[in-house]
């Protein structure tokens, strides 16, 4: 029987050493390579052949929800395991909207990543219960969400990497955009959020736990 073939990626190698190390635990798995951000998943992706990318969401360059969406479009048949660090539904949400298979909070890893990689190996899916309701609601007509579920995946992102501490210039950076582009989806996002200023900006997020 041939091994699982998996592709590591997270942009701290301390992470991925002790990934690594969890993984070939298992002689019927086999980390075929790692990746350290956006671009070298994706140079990954196109150059070998594997079964299960182990995807941070946080990394330098092209992340996230972005990079999901183009590692399905070249390769709709890979299986995607997401690790976070966020706990928030809408980060796991939206990532299984773009086409992941599972969402794995790196505080929870130890315990769920084996049967995580398990699951979304053998065709299904790994989520919480919650993450399963609230993609049940946004289902539903009508449904009522949190004003940033209005967001577009790239609004999310930049709301993020602004509340994380980042300036208008190092997030178009992370993101391989223009400042003026960041400018303005800071500027559509804080009018859905019904916000005018950053300091209401990272309460808001604070509240919600983004």
């Amino acid at each position: 029987m041939a091994p699982l073939r998996i592709l590591l990626a997270d942009d701290h190698t301390m992470v991925r050493q002790g990934l690594r190390k969890v993984l070939e635990e298992r002689p019927e798995w086999q980390v075929v390579a790692e990746a350290g951000d956006g671009h070298e998943v994706l140079a990954r992706v196109r150059a070998l052949a594997f079964d299960v990318l182990l995807l941070d969401m946080s990394m330098p360059g092209k992340s996230g929800i972005e990079l999901i969406k183009q590692v399905k479009a070249e390769k709709p048949k890979l299986r995607v395991l997401v690790l976070s660090m966020h706990e928030e539904k809408q980060y796991a949400v939206r990532a299984i909207k773009a086409g992941a298979s599972g969402y794995v909070t790196k505080d929870s890893a130890g315990t769920q990543l084996v049967t995580a990689i398990r699951k979304v190996a053998g065709g299904g899916a790994f989520i919480t219960a919650e993450v399963a309701e609230q993609l049940a609601l946004g289902a539903m007509p009508d449904a009522e969400s949190a004003p940033h579920g209005r967001l577009s995946d790239r609004e999310f992102e930049v709301l993020r990497l602004l509340v994380a501490g980042h300036t208008v210039t190092e997030t178009a950076a992370m993101l391989n955009l223009s400042g003026k582009t960041v400018s303005t989806h800071k500027a559509r996002l804080m009018e859905k959020l019904g916000i005018d200023n950053q300091a209401d900006l990272v309460r808001y997020a604070m509240k919600h736990g983004l």
